[in-house]
């Protein structure tokens, strides 16, 4: 599926093709939550870096997060930086998306900026829970996983185990 989104301001835009494109998964960590968080969570989408196309790439900037020791295990330490890229707009500072030279052959745009309708989630994940904020109110019941952490599942298993890898089609 091809996706296509942008900033608020317009200054960047871009289109990237998604095998993974449902927004199912909710992400409440501190670098999600306070670099493009809404509601207290991030949700990413993943595509395919080397069909990334990007109008106004002179705006984007990119910003590397101080892992967290809380989040990323006891053992990170101070001052370690994430092996992620995230792209913001430099106007009106937009998160776009992530990239990490530690899988080189993807990007994940945040579901926030893209303007392709998505799939509806016939579920929804929600990871990184001892890490979000009081004020957020998570919700359960039937269509809803919870994991203290990261899941278990990878993002194209999961659009697989749902009939939902754009790759199958």
């Amino acid at each position: 599926m091809k996706l296509e989104g942008g900033c608020h301001c317009g200054a960047v835009s871009f289109s990237v093709k998604s095998l993974a494109p449902v927004p199912y998964m909710r992400c409440y960590c501190s670098i999600c939550r306070k670099t493009a968080g809404s509601g207290g969570y991030g949700i990413n989408l993943s595509g395919q870096f080397d069909t990334l196309k990007v109008t106004g790439g002179d705006h984007v900037r990119t910003y590397q997060v101080e892992k967290c020791a809380t989040e990323h295990g006891a053992g990170a330490p101070k001052g370690e930086l994430s092996s992620g890229l995230r792209a913001f707009c430099d106007t009106c500072g937009t998160a776009l998306w992530v990239y990490s030279p530690e899988w080189p052959s993807l990007v994940h745009p945040f579901a926030g900026v893209i303007e392709t309708p998505l799939p509806t989630p016939p579920e929804i994940v929600h990871i990184m829970l001892d890490y979000k904020v009081s004020w957020v109110e998570v919700p359960f019941g039937p269509g809803h996983q919870h994991f203290p952490g990261y899941p278990h599942e990878s993002l194209e298993a999961w659009h697989r185990r749902h009939g939902m890898w754009e790759g199958d089609k």
